[in-house]
């Protein structure tokens, strides 16, 4: 982080979380209200770009299929140029912006030009997606550990046998690539009756969560026509889902204020 100084803006890269408003930070959530300018991903709530003030400039920055996009060096471009002008600019970003989100690279950016800026981490989908699918990572006696990877990143020349040893691994953006994925797992000696799961608008009212193994989870996503996002999970701990399954109804909207007179109690 680079402090603000006189007369110049400031770059906020903010987390928005896996989807659900209501699940941004609170300092996150403090960041957009005095945004004067919201550079977002595709995938952001709009019920979050509401919290900025009316006035604020609101620019659709994410990447979608099909059409037009900005690329990352226009994109790094804009945050730099409003925040020199002066601009409390807040780049809105799904997740985490530091897990496969460039968040990084922006904030170098931001640092080489001597552009203030600050990271706030965001709810990463990678662990929020599962936990409201009701699958736990990490588990006492099943997993001790996971490890996540990006589906635009699952390249030949990837460590598929240490992939395929993980207790738990997690695959964002991967359904495109879902029977590559689990042809390349089966291959490396991972077994095909692993339990896995495809959860896809984690997060959303509705989210849907397809239940099978990493011999057959492709075949069924095609068959649902599941679409993007969708989160992979394959592990044993996808067998608790059936005891852990959460109640199918989610209020996705912002948090509300907290009352002043609402009582705190220090449990230990």
């Amino acid at each position: 982080m680079i402090a603000a100084s006189a007369g110049c803006g400031i770059v906020y890269i903010v987390g928005a979380g896996p989807g659900d408003p209501g699940l941004i930070t609170v300092r996150g959530l403090a960041c957009l209200r005095k945004a004067d300018v919201v550079a977002y991903d595709r995938l952001v709530a709009r019920e979050l770009l509401a919290e900025a003030p009316a006035a604020a400039e609101r620019l659709d920055v994410g990447k979608t299929p099909g059409r037009h996009s900005p690329c990352q060096e226009d994109v790094i471009g804009l945050l730099l140029a409003r925040a020199a002008a002066g601009k409390v600019v807040v780049r809105l970003k799904g997740g985490d912006p530091f897990v496969f989100g460039r968040g990084g690279e922006e904030a170098l950016a931001c640092a080489a030009a001597g552009i203030p800026w600050e990271v706030v981490p965001g709810v990463s989908s990678a662990v929020a997606v599962p936990a409201l699918a009701g699958i736990p990572l990490t588990h006492r006696g099943l997993a001790r550990g996971f490890t996540v990877v990006s589906g635009h990143c699952l390249r030949d020349d990837l460590d598929w046998p240490a992939l395929a040893r993980a207790e738990t691994l997690v695959v964002l953006m991967g359904l495109e690539r879902l029977p590559v994925v689990t042809a390349r797992l089966l291959a490396a000696g991972r077994a095909a009756a692993t339990p896995a799961a495809l959860v896809v608008d984690g997060s959303l009212p509705d989210q849907q969560v397809l239940l099978g193994t990493l011999g057959d989870i492709a075949a069924i996503a095609a068959a649902a026509g599941a679409r993007p996002p969708a989160t992979l999970v394959v592990g044993e701990v996808v067998s608790l889902r059936a005891r852990l399954a959460a109640p199918p109804a989610r209020s996705a909207a912002p948090v509300p204020e907290c009352p002043a007179e609402v009582e705190c109690l220090t449990l230990f």
